[in-house]
């Protein structure tokens, strides 16, 4: 199963704890940029670097409101991610299934 160039982007940017925790925060709801940045111990242009990554792939959107930006979480790009994961949640699912019938054959 091979992936195309947007989703392997997204899986580069979801590899990133920061921006995962990006991610997390924003499960919340809208928040300002600063409001973002407040739990982390990094500066607020590192800050904007990592929403605009998630930004790029389409993982939030922006919003302006005077001189405040305003980022929300738009989940549909983890889609790809949940897809590509089940694969082999299926995978091992059947390989568990298989030990389990060999142990309960096999005491």
């Amino acid at each position: 199963m091979s992936r195309t160039a947007s989703s392997a982007d997204v899986f580069a940017a979801i590899a990133d704890p920061t921006r995962r925790a990006i991610l997390d925060l924003l499960r919340q709801g809208e928040q300002p940029v600063k409001q973002i940045a407040q739990p982390f111990a990094m500066s607020l242009p590192a800050i904007s670097q990592h929403l605009s990554v998630l930004c790029e792939v389409g993982l939030i959107t922006q919003r302006r409101e005077g001189r405040q930006r305003f980022y929300r979480l738009n989940p549909e790009p983890l889609r790809q991610v949940s897809d590509w994961v089940n694969h082999y949640q299926q995978f091992w699912q059947e390989k568990l299934d298989v030990l389990c019938d060999y142990l309960e054959d096999n005491p």
